[in-house]
């Protein structure tokens, strides 16, 4: 089916911008807002509209998202839900983050990543990249089976990491169950704090684990020298 021209004003302007991505950008291609600016001359808010994209499943990635990207660019990576077809691109239900419920929720996740527990401008490990802080949509599943959209505190990099994850609330109380007395004791410890002390020795695994191949090769033979 031959797709309807991004030109034309009846299709409304947010298809008319999912359409001119397709047509003149293309997935994985980066753009600029200067240029999308110029293909949409009659459109006050362009950016806009092509930002609601988003919200029908399209991956429009800002320097947010991708650091190799400038302040003036976007990267048209996927598209999303086919909104200029009869009965698509209408209204979804997920309202804005309102600032009030940002703060709130934010300072009920400690102002921390809640995956990786990066705080806001502490520098990603090996890199000269500070953290920040955004809220993420997170679907959950429920104890009943039903699923829901959650708010969870992110940073950037988990974020865009996590947009196809589901968390599985029922999987995780059933794991909770299956805990012996003493591993449950020691949980609720960690919960009631906020956070977890690694030991010496997991530090280093977890360092190992991001290693690429050849330093890995390098620890292990290390590690089989011993003193």
């Amino acid at each position: 089916m031959a797709l309807p021209s991004w030109t034309d004003k009846k299709n409304g302007s947010m298809k008319r911008g999912g359409l001119w991505l397709i047509t003149e950008v293309g997935e994985g291609n980066v753009f600029t807002k200067t240029q999308l600016k110029e293909a949409f001359p009659d459109v006050a808010q362009i950016d806009r509209r092509v930002r609601d994209l988003r919200d029908f499943g399209w991956r429009i990635d800002t320097n947010r998202e991708d650091v190799s990207l400038d302040a003036n660019e976007q990267r048209f990576v996927t598209q999303g839900e086919p909104v200029w077809e009869p009965g698509k691109g209408r209204a979804k239900s997920n309202t804005p983050i309102t600032a009030v419920q940002r703060r709130e929720i934010m300072s009920k996740d400690g102002h921390l990543c809640r995956s990786c527990g990066i705080t806001p401008g502490q520098m990603y490990a090996g890199t000269y990249e500070a953290a920040q802080l955004d809220i993420a949509r997170r679907s959950v599943l429920q104890a009943n089976g039903a699923q829901s959209v959650q708010f969870v505190t992110e940073c950037t990099r988990c974020r865009v990491g996590g947009r196809e994850l589901v968390a599985d609330t029922p999987r995780l109380l059933s794991k909770v169950r299956n805990l012996g007395p003493l591993e449950r004791s020691i949980l609720a410890s960690w919960i009631a704090a906020g956070e977890r002390e690694f030991s010496p020795l997991e530090t280093v695994w977890a360092e190992y684990q991001s290693l690429a191949a050849d330093s890995r090769e390098l620890v292990r033979d290390a590690v089989g020298e011993g003193d």
